[in-house]
C-alpha cells in the first residue's frame, strides 16, 4: 500500500488554533509602539478628508470600568473604519481634571485647602493626583487596543487649556451670555458648594409630609372674592402641602392656580381653602367625614388676599401661578423665594423678599427667629412643635418619595438661593437658539433629538460657579461696593489668560491686583469662586477643537452615554452657541448603561461588577471588544460572564475559519498563483461575489454606526456560507486536485480574496486578531492592517450567469435538503458519513435543468459519493422523500462501493488501475495523470 498522505495537499499555517490573547496582545501593542503605528497612520491619510470624533474627557479618578470600556471601544471601532474608509480620522483622547472627587481624594491625604496645606499646595497635589490617575486609565485604554494620540493628549488642567478656557468664559461675557444673580441653586451640604443640573440625581427619600394652616387676616374682605356665600363659622385658612418643613422660615406667599376652582369647606370648627379636584383625598387625609361646601371661586379671585405666616408675625400674600398643579396635596402651594425655582419666579414676578435664612453649612444663619444655628436635617422636630403650638398643624405624615440627590455624595441637597454666575439660558436668545440647533444635528438613536429638546426647553439658568478650590477661576475683578465686574473685563481676563498660559490657575491668585489696575485695584476685589467642571469640559470645541489643527470645528462626531444629553452634550452645546452661534457637532451618537442581567447598574455593594481588566486577563481585549461590537448599545447594554463565555465561543469560529483560510493558502503565492475572475470555477465566483457583497452591507453598517449588525453578518457568513457550505465543499478540491491544478488555484484565489476582505471587516472590532492575522497573509504587504483601506479586489458576478447569485442559493437549498435526510438515515443506522450515500434527485423541469448543470459535480457540491438528477414524473420510488423545496423530491441509498483510501468517496472505479488498487480512478489521475478538471465546483 503507498503512502497517499503527501499526495495530498492537506492545510498548513502557523498561525496558532489557540487564541492565547491575554498572552498576545501585549506583543502586538508593543509591535504598534515600535511601528509608531498612529503617527504612521496620520502621515499615510493627511492628504484625505478629515473626520474628527472628539472625545469627551472621562474624568481622572480611579480605575477604567465597563462603561469606559464600552465608550472608549465604540469610539475605536468608528475611527478605525473612518480610516478604512479613506478618511484622515485623528483620535486625541482627552481627560477632565478639575472638580471636586479630586479635591475629596486630596483632602483625605493632606487635609483642606488652608488648614494643613496651602491653597497652593493643595492645587498642586490635585494636579499630582489627577496626573497619576491619567497614567493609571491611559495605559488601560490602550490595553484594550485603543489607537490614539495617547502622548499628546488634552487635559483639563493644561495651562494652555486653562487659559484657553478664561477666553471662553470671557467671550460669553462679551457677548452678554453671563449673568450674576442671587438665585435659588441645588446646594449640597457635604460639598459646600452649588451643583449644576448635570450634577443632580435622584433616589427616594422618606420625608415628613403636612399640611399647614395659613390662616386669612381679614376674612370679610377675604368673603367678598367669594360668591353665594353660605358663611359658616370657624376661622378661615388656606393650607398647604408640604415635604420640607425647613423651608417654612423663608416663606413669604401661597401660590394658587389662577384658573382652578377652589372652594370654601366647613369643617367641624374651621373653614378651609381647597382646590375642588383635591377636595375628596385632603378630606380623606384629615380624616373629616362630615363637611360641606360653603363657596366656590377660581383661584385669580384670591390674588393678593393676606394670609398669617403660620409661626411669624408676617403676613404673606396669594400669587398665582401656573406651576400649582392638582397632582397631590391641596392646590396651594407654600412658596419659598430662596428655595426653589418657580418660587423664585413667583418672587420676582411678585417682588416678593428673597430672604435666605440657610448658611453654607445649613445652619439658619443668626438672625432667623426660634431656629438660629440649627441645621436644616435636624430642624424639622423644632419646625413641628411650633407648628403645633400655634394650632397650625392641619395633619403630619410621612412619604418615601424621589429627591433631588448629589451624585456624588449619594446625600440630599437642599434649594438655596446664593449670589451664584449664571448662563442665562433666555438672554440674548441661548434657548431658542439651543433648540434651532438640537434640530440641525443628526442624533443616534433618533430618540436623543426629542429627549434633549425637552432638557434645553425645560432647564433653568445654568449655574457656573463653585466655591471650591480645584477648578478654572472666574477670573473676574469685582467692585467692593456695587459687586460689578470691572468695566473692562473682557481685555484683563485676556491678561490673566496670558499669564496662566505660563503658570496655570495659580497665576489668577497670585496677581496683585495693582499689576492690571493700577490705583483701581483699591476698589476691586479678585473673584473667589471657579467654574463648574462641566463648564470646564464643555469647552473643549474651543480650547481643543479650534485650536488643534489636526481637528476642525464643528466635530463630525460626539459620542458619549446617553446621560450626556443632561451633561457634556448640553454644556458644549451652550457655550458654543453663546461663543460662536454655531453647534459644535453635526451628529451625536449616544450608548446606553452597562447592567447585569436582571436591568441591575454595575455596583460593588451589588457584587454584579465585571472589572475590564479582568475579562482581558481572562479572555483577551479582542472578546470584550466583541461583545461590545455585538449588542444593539442604543439600549441598555447587558453584560455577565455567561453574556461574555458565549461571545468567546463566537471569537473563536472567527478564528478558526481565518486559521482554515490560511491554511489552504498554503503555497499560495498571489503574485504567480492568482486566477484571473473570468478563469474562477463558478462555485468560486460566487464565494468572491458573496464577500463582496457583504462588504458592501458591512460598510454601510459602519457608516450607520449599527455594529452589531457587523457581529451578525460576519458571524453569518463564517459560519453559514462559508462553514456550512462553500470552505465544506472545496475541501475536496483543495486536498485531493494536483497542487498547481486550475481548480484548487482558482479556490485558493478565492479564498484569499475573502480573507484579504475579511481581514479589514473585523480589524476596527477585533484589532488585536486583524493585525496577526494580517502577518500570515500570503503575498506582499504593509506593516499594518490599519495602514490600509477597504479591499477592492472583489469581483462581481453578473446576474446574466446561469450560475448567478440566485442560482447558488437555489443549489444551498437543495444541499440543505438533501443534509436533512442524510441526518435522518444517519439517526436510523442506515448511514454513517454522507460519503457512504449515493443521492437521487428527483425534481421539476427547471430545477433539473439547474442541476444538470454542474454535470458530474453535483455530488462534490452534495459531497456525497454518488448524485444523479431525474425527471419527477408519476413514477417516482415509493420511497422518495418529498423536500421544503418546491419541484425537489429526493432518495437516498448507501453506497456498496470500496472507499477510495486518498478521497475516500465509495466509487465503482475505486481498484481500476492496479497499479493503484485502492484509488479512484479520479484520485489516479491526480497522483500519476495530468490531473482532474474541474470547471464549476
Amino acid at each position: 500500500m503507498s503512502d497517499y498522505k503527501n499526495t495530498l495537499n492537506l492545510p498548513k499555517t502557523d498561525f496558532p488554533m489557540k487564541a492565547n490573547l491575554a498572552e498576545r496582545e501585549p506583543l502586538i501593542l508593543q509591535k504598534w509602539e515600535s511601528l509608531n503605528l498612529y503617527q504612521k497612520i496620520r502621515e499615510n491619510t493627511k492628504e484625505l478628508p478629515k473626520f474628527i470624533l472628539h472625545d469627551g474627557p472621562p474624568y481622572a479618578n480611579g480605575h477604567t470600568h465597563i462603561g469606559h470600556a464600552v465608550n472608549k471601544t465604540l469610539k475605536d471601532i468608528v475611527i478605525k473604519s473612518k480610516t478604512l474608509s479613506g478618511f484622515n480620522a485623528p483620535f486625541i483622547p482627552g481627560w477632565d481634571c478639575h472638580g471636586l472627587p479630586i479635591e475629596l481624594r486630596v483632602e483625605k491625604k493632606i487635609g483642606k485647602a488652608g488648614h494643613k496645606v496651602t491653597h497652593p499646595e493643595f492645587r498642586q497635589a490635585c494636579r499630582d493626583y489627577a496626573n497619576t490617575q491619567i497614567d493609571i486609565q491611559r495605559s488601560e485604554f490602550k490595553r484594550l487596543g485603543v489607537l490614539g494620540d495617547w502622548e499628546n493628549p488634552y487635559m483639563t488642567m493644561n495651562f494652555q487649556y486653562e487659559a484657553d478656557t478664561i477666553r471662553s468664559l470671557s467671550r460669553m461675557i462679551e457677548n452678554g451670555h453671563v449673568q450674576k444673580g442671587y438665585k435659588p441653586v441645588y446646594w449640597c451640604l457635604d460639598c459646600s458648594s452649588a451643583l449644576a443640573e448635570a450634577e443632580v440625581e435622584y433616589a427616594d427619600k422618606t420625608s415628613p409630609a403636612l399640611d399647614v394652616r395659613f390662616k386669612v387676616v381679614d376674612e370679610e374682605a377675604f368673603l367678598a372674592r367669594f360668591k353665594k356665600v353660605t358663611k359658616g363659622h370657624g376661622p378661615i385658612s388656606i393650607p398647604i402641602w408640604t415635604t420640607t418643613p425647613w423651608t417654612l422660615p423663608a416663606n413669604q406667599a401661597v401660590a394658587l392656580n389662577p384658573r382652578t376652582d377652589y372652594v370654601l369647606v366647613a369643617c367641624h370648627d374651621e373653614r378651609l381653602v381647597i382646590a375642588e379636584p383635591l377636595l375628596n383625598v385632603a378630606m380623606q387625609r384629615y380624616d373629616i367625614k362630615n363637611s360641606h361646601i360653603l363657596a366656590k371661586t377660581t383661584g385669580d379671585a384670591l390674588e393678593n388676599v393676606l394670609l398669617h405666616h403660620p409661626f411669624y408675625d408676617r403676613q404673606v400674600p396669594v400669587v398665582l401661578g401656573e406651576h400649582v398643579t392638582m397632582d397631590a396635596g391641596t392646590g396651594a402651594v407654600h412658596t419659598a423665594p430662596a428655595h426653589g425655582q418657580d418660587d423664585y419666579v413667583m418672587g420676582q414676578k411678585y417682588q416678593l423678599p428673597l430672604e435666605n435664612p440657610v448658611g453654607d453649612d445649613g445652619c439658619f444663619i443668626s438672625t432667623t427667629p426660634l431656629f438660629a444655628g440649627m441645621h436644616v436635617n435636624t430642624v424639622n422636630d423644632r419646625i413641628l412643635n411650633e407648628l403645633k403650638s400655634r394650632g397650625t398643624l392641619l395633619h403630619l405624615t410621612k412619604i418615601t418619595h424621589s429627591y433631588p440627590h448629589c451624585w456624588r455624595h449619594k446625600t440630599p441637597l437642599i434649594f438655596r438661593a446664593t449670589p451664584q454666575w449664571f448662563i442665562g439660558m433666555d438672554k440674548n436668545n441661548l434657548r431658542m437658539m439651543g433648540l434651532a440647533a438640537i434640530e440641525n444635528v443628526r442624533w443616534v438613536p433618533d430618540w436623543g433629538q426629542s429627549r434633549i429638546f425637552s432638557m434645553v426647553d425645560k432647564r433653568p439658568d445654568w449655574c457656573i460657579s463653585r466655591q471650591r478650590t480645584w477648578g478654572v477661576p472666574i477670573a473676574l475683578f469685582l467692585h467692593k461696593e456695587t459687586s460689578e465686574p470691572h468695566p473692562h473685563s473682557v481685555e484683563l481676563m485676556e491678561k490673566v489668560a496670558q499669564r496662566v498660559e505660563q503658570k496655570g490657575v495659580d497665576a489668577w491668585y497670585e496677581l496683585d491686583a495693582k499689576e492690571l489696575l493700577g490705583e483701581e485695584a483699591a476698589h476691586y476685589s479678585k473673584c473667589q469662586d471657579i467654574l463648574d467642571v462641566w463648564f470646564d469640559s464643555g469647552v473643549s470645541h474651543e480650547c481643543v477643537l479650534r485650536k488643534n489643527p489636526e481637528l476642525h470645528f464643528p466635530a463630525d462626531l460626539y459620542l458619549e452615554g446617553s446621560d450626556q444629553h443632561r451633561g457634556w452634550f448640553q454644556s458644549a452645546l451652550l457655550t458654543s452657541l453663546a461663543m460662536h452661534h454655531k453647534a459644535p457637532y453635526k451628529t451625536v451618537l449616544t450608548h446606553g448603561y452597562v447592567i447585569d442581567l436582571e436591568g441591575r447598574k454595575m455596583s460593588k455593594s451589588l457584587g454584579n461588577v465585571i472589572a475590564p481588566e479582568k475579562v482581558i486577563q481572562k479572555m483577551g481585549a479582542d472578546v470584550l471588544r466583541l461583545w461590545v461590537a455585538s449588542v444593539d448599545y442604543r439600549a441598555e447594554i447587558n453584560v455577565s460572564e455567561e453574556i461574555l463565555a458565549r461571545t468567546s465561543e463566537t471569537y473563536r469560529r472567527l478564528r478558526n475559519t481565518a486559521r482554515f483560510l490560511l491554511a489552504n493558502l498554503e503555497g499560495f503565492e498571489p503574485e504567480k498563483h492568482l486566477v484571473p475572475f473570468d478563469q474562477l470555477l463558478a462555485l468560486d465566483r460566487w464565494a468572491a461575489n458573496k464577500a463582496r457583497l457583504l462588504q458592501d452591507e458591512i460598510i454601510k453598517a459602519y457608516e450607520s454606526y449599527q455594529f452589531h449588525l457587523i457581529y451578525q453578518k460576519v458571524h453569518h457568513f463564517c459560519t453559514v456560507e462559508l462553514g456550512g457550505f462553500y470552505l465544506d465543499i472545496i475541501k475536496d478540491r483543495q486536498y485531493t486536485m494536483q497542487t498547481n491544478s486550475l481548480a484548487r488555484r482558482s479556490a485558493q484565489t478565492a479564498m484569499f480574496h475573502i480573507i484579504e476582505a475579511m481581514v479589514r471587516w473585523i480589524a476596527p472590532i477585533l484589532s488585536f486578531t486583524a493585525e496577526e492575522i494580517w502577518q500570515y497573509i500570503p503575498g506582499k504587504r504593509n506593516e499594518s492592517v490599519f495602514l490600509n483601506t477597504w479591499y477592492t479586489q472583489l469581483p462581481t458576478l453578473s446576474d446574466n450567469q446561469i450560475m448567478n447569485e440566485a442560482y447558488w442559493e437555489k443549489l444551498r437549498l437543495v444541499r440543505d435538503a438533501v443534509n436533512k435526510e442524510l441526518e435522518t438515515q444517519r439517526k436510523a443506522g442506515k448511514l454513517g458519513a454522507p460519503l457512504e450515500a449515493e443521492v437521487h434527485l428527483y425534481c421539476d423541469v427547471e430545477l433539473k435543468k439547474q442541476l444538470d448543470a454542474l454535470q458530474d459535480e453535483l455530488r462534490f457540491v452534495l459531497i456525497t459519493s454518488g448524485a444523479d438528477v431525474h425527471l419527477a414524473n408519476a413514477h417516482l420510488p415509493t420511497d422518495v422523500v418529498v423536500t421544503e423545496v418546491p419541484g425537489l423530491s429526493i432518495k437516498v441509498d448507501p453506497v456498496t462501493y470500496q472507499k477510495c483510501e486518498r478521497c475516500w468517496h465509495r466509487r465503482a472505479d475505486v481498484g481500476s488501475d492496479s497499479s493503484h488498487p485502492t484509488l479512484c480512478a479520479r484520485c489516479v489521475v491526480n497522483v500519476v495523470g495530468e490531473g482532474e478538471i474541474r470547471k464549476f465546483a
